[in-house]
């Protein structure tokens, strides 16, 4: 095969296809959430559970990780991203809400492999300096498939029934496979990498951290505090993503009473925002690095500006204007990614390749738990209480994060 430059860059944006997908399928529930509880006759606290299964699914990313790190990216990320869209697709014919919670605890499963594969092909593909913008460009594909998700469930609902938007992204996935197979390889079989780009990769890569083991260690992982410094940011995180994606379609229609020509209209500019945030948590880093701070300090001043900026979430359920709290929840959108992107990227910097996959699924289980705890609480509390004791908690909780990384964190050699 004819040999092209910059071949990197290509597998990270065929990846950035799987991301839109995987978040598509997984916000396609909060969206079409109105219509499928009027329709099926459930309530705000079933819907909690049916939430919190898939939750408790993704929360086995470490085993995910763990099989991508042993059986490698191309074969074991194929088999996940198959399933996840076969999973998708029964979505279509459930009924009842144990019904669908029972495919949304599948669907976490699978699709919990989506972040340990993207952080081990960065670390794999990608030269020190250029880690955090290929990280940030992967979690766009995370906020675009949130984008995708209103106008794809109003139309399903406009023309055919909201079953039919679950047909569209397993048919995604499913094609997506294809892709996937014909062009990934790793960097050293990739059969059109140049030897120049193979050498800027593995010139530019830390020694310490390109190492080849069996299967990764994983008692050794467990004692490492680096480690649950970033598991401990990443359950304090990512509640926000959980109510954008899971509930804010429902907080707008029971406290805002949009209706659902409304929601596909602003429903997706939080996560448009969302889209900026994976680029600029990035630049904070680079443009402090280009001013003399160490890789590792600038990753975590650029979170500590993230949850400064998250502050603002505290007030989108005071505000009287819709418009004001839309403005406000994409603020947490923006402010979120910028962070998410900047702690998850840290295990690529602070773990050997060969562990990475793993390291990011324990972290990510933690990160889920998160959402976890938060969406049954809510699922059981906002009837009596409402939203925006919530949304006070969503605001504080990554100041705390900030506070963790700074001291819990420890730099390798």
């Amino acid at each position: 095969m004819k040999r092209f430059p910059y071949i990197r860059w290509t597998i990270i944006a065929v990846f950035v296809g799987a991301m839109v997908i995987n978040y598509l399928t997984r916000s396609i529930l909060g969206v079409a959430a109105p219509a499928i509880m009027t329709e099926q006759h459930i309530s705000s606290e079933q819907y909690s559970w049916i939430t919190g299964a898939f939750q408790f699914g993704i929360m086995f990313q470490p085993v995910a990780g763990y099989l991508l790190d042993l059986i490698g990216l191309k074969i074991g990320f194929t088999l996940f991203v198959s399933i996840w869209s076969l999973i998708t697709l029964g979505h279509g014919f459930a009924s009842g809400w144990m019904g669908f919670a029972g495919l949304r605890g599948a669907l976490g499963l699978v699709e919990g492999s989506a972040q340990p594969a993207g952080m081990k092909l960065v670390a794999e593909w990608f030269p020190a300096r250029e880690r955090g913008i290929a990280g940030g460009l992967y979690q766009i594909g995370a906020s675009f498939g949130a984008v995708f998700a209103p106008p794809l469930v109003a139309w399903a609902v406009f023309n055919h029934s909201w079953r039919a938007a679950f047909f569209v992204a397993g048919g995604l996935g499913l094609a997506w496979v294809v892709l996937w197979l014909f062009w990934y390889a790793p960097p050293g079989r990739h059969r059109a990498l140049s030897d120049g780009e193979r050498t800027l990769i593995v010139e530019g890569q830390e020694a310490e951290l390109v190492k080849r083991r069996r299967r990764p260690p994983l008692g050794e992982l467990l004692r490492r505090r680096n480690l649950w410094a970033i598991a401990a940011a990443r359950f304090l995180a990512d509640p926000v993503w959980g109510m954008l994606s899971l509930w804010m379609p429902l907080y707008l229609v029971q406290a805002r009473h949009f209706d659902l020509g409304q929601i596909a209209l602003f429903a997706w500019l939080p996560f448009l925002a969302a889209d900026l945030g994976c680029l600029f948590g990035p630049a904070v880093v680079a443009f402090l690095q280009r001013r003399g701070v160490q890789l590792i300090d600038a990753r975590r001043s650029a979170f500590t500006l993230g949850a400064v900026m998250m502050t603002g979430m505290m007030f989108v359920g005071s505000v009287t204007s819709p418009i004001a709290a839309i403005a406000l929840l994409c603020l947490g959108g923006f402010a979120h990614q910028t962070l998410s992107v900047t702690v998850i990227t840290l295990c690529s910097d602070l773990f050997p390749q060969d562990q990475v996959a793993t390291t990011t699924g324990i972290s990510g289980t933690a990160a889920n738990l998160g959402v976890l705890i938060f969406t049954l609480t809510l699922g059981a509390l906002v009837d009596q209480v409402g939203y925006q004791p919530f949304f006070i908690l969503l605001g504080l909780l990554d100041i705390v994060g900030a506070v963790l990384l700074w001291t819990m964190v420890r730099k390798t050699a």
